[in-house]
């Protein structure tokens, strides 16, 4: 967990907010023993989590696909490609949505603008060693190539709303 108290404060008042917004249907499935503190919430995401990103087409259709997704300081970062369709979106179209969905017992929908960084400098190298850390341990020393090389490119999700469901398995409904 890589938050400081200030990043797991804004983040807990954007969790607070967000909920106090959501709709009845959300608020009925989503109950207050359901949600996850911010610092509950830092701690189970950790490493790479796969998420769903959707941005929008310039005629308002939503695509969706997996990217790798890092929680960071209270914040998802994801990368691809600086020319795929993804990226060309958020140039023209910065409004996001990422969801993950490891599970039955666990979800964390997020909306937003995404917001390009340069790894490089981004908060003093933090991000940067964050994909270190986990790429490294995967490809070895070409790590870095991964997100150094020309091409590659990558954002931070501003978050509007988030959304954080959890559901102890001991508590799921069983068949």
């Amino acid at each position: 967990m890589r938050e400081t108290p200030r990043d797991l404060a804004r983040l807990q008042a954007l969790l607070d907010r967000s909920y106090e917004a959501a709709g009845a249907h959300l608020r009925d499935v989503i109950t207050p023993e359901r949600r996850l503190s911010a610092e509950a919430l830092a701690a189970r995401l950790d490493g790479m989590c796969l998420l769903t990103l959707s941005t929008v087409t310039a005629d308002g259709r939503p695509i969706g696909g997996a990217v790798d997704g890092f929680f960071y300081r209270g914040e998802w970062y994801f990368g691809s490609s600086a020319e795929s369709v993804r990226f060309r979106h958020i140039r023209r179209r910065p409004q996001v949505s990422a969801t993950y969905l490891p599970g039955e017992e666990l979800s964390v929908a997020t909306h937003g603008r995404a917001q390009m960084v340069d790894v490089a400098t981004h908060d003093d190298g933090g991000f940067r060693t964050v994909l270190l850390e986990y790429y490294g341990g995967r490809y070895g020393s070409t790590a870095a190539e991964i997100f150094d090389g020309p091409g590659v490119a990558y954002a931070r999700i501003e978050p509007v709303r988030m959304f954080t469901f959890w559901m102890d398995q001991a508590e799921a409904p069983v068949g």
